[in-house]
């Protein structure tokens, strides 16, 4: 006995769907007996076909004499006509497509919105509901994902012991032995600012200590830019007999990381330990929204910009910065996790924003003036409101994602899984541990002491490391 199916219990998804040729035709008596509802539906039709001209996807319009394109409609009779044959129980486009022509021309009306345009709606309004989430969100749920992946090793906070190692060395207590080797390596754009870490190599060298700053290509990827650390730790190694400590700023970190990650088999032996100053390991929001599609970047054309600066002026790589983003950092780390048994530390800090960075001037080169008469030339310093710039850029950040950084790369994203974190109260922007800012206080740490605090404690942990193994082999 056939039985007419309960309705109890169905889910409105269900109940929408139902039979449709018998909804068809309850639906055009509704939209007959209620006008109110044909004018909406045609609004509805108008406005998708005019956000659809205005995204770029696929319109059903008609053009007028003067080339404007306009969907019009001259009555509500028409409205009808046109949503009743959207409702028609014919269910092939094409024939939908011809009765709805047929129809404008029968009547006399104006070109009328193609039932196609119609059917879409939906769609597009999905579309651009999603899109526009995209753009909103962000790199929203990308901050901080090595915080939350499983399996990362936890990470141990040291930043009292950092200060109590900080305090000491400005007491002139300095603990950095001359058998080690030290290797300064210099983030993205440092090719183009010749002081980048030369104070802190000189502070170095006054102490006896051989330290280095590797020149790499600053706007190379970071896997050309691991292969030729790697090769630099080798020599270093071979020409003194001594292993390695590295300590790497910015995108620096990252390449210094990637050297380890690739060719650690042939560096184990070599290389002391670690520091990551700065450096977006997990990803930098910065690089993801100038070139994940659908962020703001698109709109204003800065993915192409930055391209053409980075490969026409900077004669670069355009992996460099794309090597940067999450998308890049996730599937980099997936497939290459650092060592294990290697003594990391993380530092990251927090860009000031109050009104006296604005004044603060950052030394980045130092130019010759011509010499005049009988004197000798001068050489002045070229100096630039990074600081100011730091400033702007952690602000955007704050606003837009509520997240903490220096400027460039977020806190939780420098933090290293398995490292020891240095996390300072001082407010540092992300040019500060590279260039000496004109107006520094004397009564606080500069670059240098803070470079030498961080390896004196990468020292401290790697001992401490050696001896726990030690104890297990036993």
């Amino acid at each position: 006995m056939n039985r007419e199916p309960s309705r109890t219990g169905s889910s409105p998804a269900s109940m929408i769907r139902g039979d449709y040729s018998r909804s068809n035709e309850q639906n055009s008596e509704i939209f007959t007996a209620f006008p109110a509802l044909g004018d909406a539906a045609a609004y509805l039709t108008q406005t998708t076909s005019y956000l659809t001209r205005c995204f770029g996807g696929d319109t059903y319009e008609s053009a007028l004499d003067n080339g404007e394109e306009l969907v019009t409609f001259s009555s509500v009779e028409a409205q009808k006509s046109e949503l009743g044959n959207v409702l028609s129980t014919s269910t092939v486009p094409e024939e939908r497509e011809a009765a709805s022509l047929g129809d404008s021309v029968h009547s006399g009306t104006g070109p009328l919105v193609s039932s196609g345009a119609f059917q879409m709606g939906p769609s597009i309004f999905q579309g651009l509901i999603s899109r526009a989430r995209k753009t909103v969100l962000g790199s929203a749920d990308d901050i901080g994902w090595l915080q939350r992946a499983r399996g990362m090793p936890p990470v141990e906070d040291g930043t009292a012991r950092f200060n109590g190692l900080l305090e000491n060395i400005r007491k002139d207590e300095h603990k950095l032995t001359d058998s080690l080797v030290y290797l300064l390596v210099p983030g993205l754009f440092s090719n183009h600012g010749p002081l980048y870490f030369v104070n802190t190599k000189s502070c170095f060298s006054k102490m006896g200590l051989t330290c280095h700053i590797a020149k790499i290509h600053s706007e190379a990827s970071v896997e050309r830019n691991a292969r030729e650390i790697k090769e630099y730790i080798e020599e270093m190694y071979w020409g003194s007999k001594k292993r390695v400590l590295v300590l790497g700023h910015s995108k620096g970190g990252v390449d210094s990381a990637a050297a380890m990650s690739l060719y650690w088999p042939d560096l184990k032996d070599k290389v002391a330990g670690l520091a990551l100053a700065q450096s977006p390991y997990g990803g930098s929001p910065i690089a993801s929204d100038i070139l994940r599609e659908g962020q703001l970047g698109d709109y204003v054309q800065l993915k192409k910009i930055m391209q053409v600066l980075i490969c026409k002026v900077l004669k670069g790589d355009p992996q460099a910065l794309e090597d940067l983003t999450y998308e890049k950092r996730r599937e980099f780390l997936r497939n290459h996790p650092l060592p294990r048994e290697l003594p990391i530390v993380s530092f990251h800090t927090e860009a000031g924003l109050g009104p006296s960075v604005l004044a603060t001037l950052s030394q980045v080169a130092h130019a010759d003036l011509p010499i005049i008469g009988e004197g000798q030339s001068t050489r002045v310093p070229v100096v630039i409101p990074l600081s100011a710039a730091m400033a702007a850029c952690a602000q955007l950040l704050q606003v837009r994602y509520g997240e903490k950084s220096d400027g460039l790369v977020t806190r939780r994203d420098a933090e290293v899984p398995g490292s020891i974190v240095v996390r300072p109260e001082r407010k540092l922007d992300h040019a500060w541990m590279v260039y000496s800012t004109i107006n520094d206080s004397p009564g606080e740490a500069d670059a240098s002491q803070v470079c030498e605090a961080l390896l004196t404690l990468l020292v401290e942990v790697g001992q401490r490391q050696r001896h726990a193994a030690a104890m297990k082999d036993e």
